[in-house]
């Protein structure tokens, strides 16, 4: 019977302490720059994100010009770059074929990925006519610190600027 393999970031995570808490993530930040700052080993430091929340922003309306434009430019990159790859076969001038091949693949991926838009659009029926932006947020950020080097890390917050929530 062999043994369970156990990953080193399973390990690492098991023998971290929590040493302070945030509200914010920026705060978390700065007091992992304040360790830096005074030659602490930041690379035993884990800023950890607690009670995730998936925020969906509305940005607006989406009708069947914004459908298409959102389609355009997400077409047009694929296409460029598809182009630009073909025209790297080219024997007799490789870098003349590449560019002009990106521009009608950016061209054509735009167009293409302009009636996908439009088409996926009307396809809807006029359910989820908006956009959106998704965001993970989460409510508070905890620091965990390897526990060997724990209690040193509680003594530099300490004179730390920024003050973690408890």
């Amino acid at each position: 019977m062999s043994k369970p393999v156990r990953h080193q970031g399973v390990n690492a995570a098991s023998r971290r302490r929590p040493i302070a808490q945030f509200s914010n993530y920026a705060d978390a930040e700065r007091a992992v720059d304040h360790l830096s700052d005074l030659r602490f080993p930041v690379e035993r430091v884990a800023i950890i994100g607690h009670d995730l929340q998936v925020v969906e922003q509305v940005t607006g309306r989406l009708n069947y010009g914004g459908a298409a434009l959102k389609g355009a430019a997400s077409g047009a990159l694929p296409g460029a770059l598809i182009g630009w790859f073909f025209g790297l076969f080219n024997l007799i001038s490789p870098l003349v074929a590449s560019v002009v091949l990106a521009f009608y693949g950016l061209i054509f991926g735009a167009v293409i990925g302009a009636v996908l838009g439009v088409v996926m659009h009307a396809l809807q029926g006029g359910r989820r006519d908006f956009d959106t932006v998704t965001m993970t947020v989460p409510s508070r950020y905890e620091l965990v610190v390897d526990e060997q080097v724990a209690d040193e890390a509680e003594r530099l917050l300490a004179d730390a600027p920024v003050v973690p929530t408890q």
